[in-house]
């Protein structure tokens, strides 16, 4: 068993977020991490916050650790070995069927004696390699160097303590950082440019985590429970995000500009005028984080009346007793560490914290295994490696969609695909604005106006066949996604996404007229990659083929095993009926037992098995009693279902009901890469389709 003991140099480093964000690095290299944090000081009660923000976020149990009170007092009382035995116990419980643990020490305080001992004696009890983590925010590199030596002397000195380096947190933390104050022009990333880099003397620097505003937005809500606010309208509360507090009590032409995208507006409840504002500017497409009434004071039935389309589009709108100055200095003391149950911060938080660690070098230092096992953590982390590694041209032809804008941004800025969106510039600017999407340099922006007659002359070429003429084509090419699959067809991309706002229809149509299925294939088909907590599993074919034939059905499991291995999952292909083996009959497992013989018969390299039961497909106590002989049962990795209705209906419930991400559909059989989106895809769901697009484009070119 490999520890390490996460070890902090000082007051508010950001412990629980580097605690996850080394849980989620270790996951992306595919291996599988456990999580102990041996003494915090809570009360009784309480549910401790990184234990419970582990348990939230990964399927990870851990015990709750030891009340700092009850530790402190086995040490003033001579009782240290008995401590550690206690806290070793815990321990076990903690990592069993794990190969590294994360142990998150405690935050040194002057105020409660012996938590630098406690820390010291137990990375030494469990033999632990440590990694030092000093927060960054006010002060200078010599400071940081100064506070991390005087902090390794506790674990013995850099050479006898076991020390492997030391990350530093909150690096480049801008003197005006609450989100009370109004954004600079300059950016994260010009102020980081402009500061001097950190190096350290004798200790190996691990990851330099670069501040961010975005990571300490908290949501309306978190403002309305610390507040106590009464909410009028909830609107998005769960989902919108305050970046910038304004008080509101000047006159209306002088607060005009401070209408933007993520600002929370402190006014109070009887000035008609700006509340009718800010209404007005979210009917206009900014989405503002929320409106906060002071005073105890609420509008009209009339100015409610004429609010109702802003609140139909989600403006949560809050009242509070306290007078605006009162409500003010509430604000300026916000708490702003992020809540257990916010889900979506605690995942960009960890997700920018392991971007910017050293994980090879952790790796290296601890010497740790490395398994073949691919988490769902590490699917993600490979599609966007890969998709970095050789850039492909994605056309998105809902380019003036605000999460397509907000996708592509996204992927241009992490380098994941060269974007094109199809629309007006003017449009695009005003959508990404508003959202308060910074669109990057190099993102591109096309015309549909500028460019559509360029290709009708090749759409007439190739639907020729169709009698199709050139005002025909012109007219079709009205349309943005058939616009996008010409340009796909003629080279001029290499790949599209599309389905936002599209049917699957609209998005497929195109593809199959102009596009074509590649010469191997019999048909096109889909999967899914659904991303399990303990595994990534292929479901096919669940958006596309109503009923297939048995020839079909064959042919989607070859597809999908394909799709599978491509994506690094090694595919074990289960051919999912109501019955498992011999032990039901009827026309739709005759189907099934078609179907499986000749995927057999057609790729002899290919682990196929069927008819299956999902169940035992999938559960290896199952697959012993009902097919103890089956090479797949069990241990399935890609499961075809036997028609649409089977493939949709399972592939909903397991994302809705276990709460996992599904990356998909992705198309197959197409002679280039076209993939559909559910209309309800989030921003991460269109990030990561188009990184799967500009895999299968690099597959196809080389």
């Amino acid at each position: 068993m490999i520890n390490i003991f996460i070890a902090p140099t000082g007051l508010h480093s950001g412990l629980s977020s580097i605690s996850i964000a080394l849980l989620h690095a270790l996951d992306t290299q595919g291996i599988k991490a456990s999580f102990f944090k041996p003494v915090a000081p809570y009360a009784e009660g309480e549910v401790e916050r990184s234990t419970q923000m582990v348990k939230q976020n990964y399927p990870l149990n851990p015990p709750q650790p030891m009340p700092l009170k009850q530790a402190q007092q086995l040490i003033s009382t001579g009782q240290t070995d008995r401590l550690l035995e206690d806290l070793v116990g815990l321990h076990h419980i903690a990592t069993s069927g794990t190969e590294v643990t994360i142990v998150e020490g405690l935050v040194p305080d002057r105020s409660e004696p012996y938590t630098a001992k406690i820390n010291a004696e137990v990375a030494k009890a469990l033999n632990a390699d440590v990694i030092l983590i000093s927060n960054a925010e006010g002060h200078s590199n010599s400071e940081i160097q100064a506070d991390i030596n005087l902090n390794a002397a506790i674990f013995g000195g850099f050479k006898q303590g076991g020390i492997i380096g030391a990350i530093i947190n909150k690096f480049g933390t801008p003197e005006q950082s609450h989100f009370m104050l109004s954004n600079t022009d300059e950016s994260d990333a010009q102020r980081l440019e402009n500061l001097p880099k950190v190096e350290l003397d004798h200790c190996r620097l691990l990851g330099t985590i670069p501040w961010q505003r975005n990571l300490i937005s908290p949501r309306t809500l978190d403002i309305a429970r610390q507040l106590q606010a009464d909410t009028i309208h909830e609107g998005d509360i769960t989902s919108r995000r305050v970046n910038t507090i304004t008080l509101c009590a000047r006159t209306l032409p002088n607060m005009l500009n401070r209408l933007t995208a993520g600002t929370l507006i402190v006014t109070p409840g009887d000035r008609d005028d700006i509340i009718l504002a800010c209404a007005l500017a979210e009917t206009n497409g900014t989405p503002l984080a929320g409106l906060v009434l002071t005073g105890g004071l609420l509008p009209g039935d009339d100015v409610l009346r004429l609010c109702q389309k802003a609140i139909n589009s989600g403006l949560p709108i809050l009242s509070t007793g306290s007078d605006t100055f009162a409500c003010a200095s509430q604000l300026d003391h916000i708490n702003t560490a992020v809540p257990e149950d916010d889900l979506q911060r605690i995942d960009l938080i960890r997700a920018h914290i392991a971007e910017h660690i050293d994980i090879q070098a952790i790796l290296s230092a601890i010497n740790a295994p490395h398994a073949v096992r691919l988490s769902p953590a590490a699917f993600r982390f490979q599609l966007v490696e890969r998709s970095r590694s050789n850039l492909k041209r994605i056309v998105l032809p809902e380019g003036e969609e605000p999460r397509t804008i907000q996708a592509a941004s996204i992927c241009q800025q992490r380098g994941i695909a060269q974007c094109v969106l199809l629309g007006k510039a003017e449009t695009i600017q005003q959508v990404a604005q508003a959202q308060g999407i910074e669109l990057p340099a190099e993102l591109e922006i096309l015309d549909p106006d500028q460019v559509r007659e360029d290709y009708v002359p090749d759409m007439v070429e190739l639907r020729k066949h169709k009698n199709l003429t050139a005002p025909m084509a012109s007219a079709q090419l009205e349309d943005s996604v058939v616009l996008g699959t010409m340009m796909l067809a003629l080279d001029h991309v290499d790949g599209l996404v599309s389905g936002a706002i599209h049917t699957t229809a609209n998005t497929i149509r195109p593809a199959m007229q102009l596009i074509k299925t590649a010469p191997s294939a019999k048909l096109v088909s889909s999967v899914f990659y659904m991303c399990l907590p303990e595994q990534v599993l292929v479901y096919g074919d669940c958006a596309v083929n109503p009923d297939p034939n048995a020839e079909e059905l064959a042919d989607i499991a070859i597809q999908s095993a394909d799709s599978a291995l491509a994506m690094g999952i090694e595919p074990k292909v289960a051919m999912i009926s109501y019955s498992t083996g011999a032990s039901g009959s009827g026309s739709d497992v005759e189907k099934v037992k078609q179907a499986t013989a000749i995927a057999k018969e057609l790729r002899p390299d290919l682990i196929i098995d069927g008819p299956l039961q999902y169940d035992a497909a999938t559960t290896a106590s199952v697959a012993k009693s009902k097919a103890p002989n089956s090479p797949v049962a069990g241990q399935a990795t890609v499961l075809v279902f036997p028609d649409l209705n089977t493939g949709n209906t399972t592939y909903k419930a397991v994302q809705r009901s276990a709460n996992v991400i599904s990356v998909g559909p992705m198309l197959q059989g197409l002679r280039k890469p076209v993939n559909d989106l559910s209309r309800g895809a989030l921003v991460e769901d269109i990030v990561y389709t188009i990184a799967l697009t500009s895999i299968q484009a690099q597959q196809l070119k080389s």
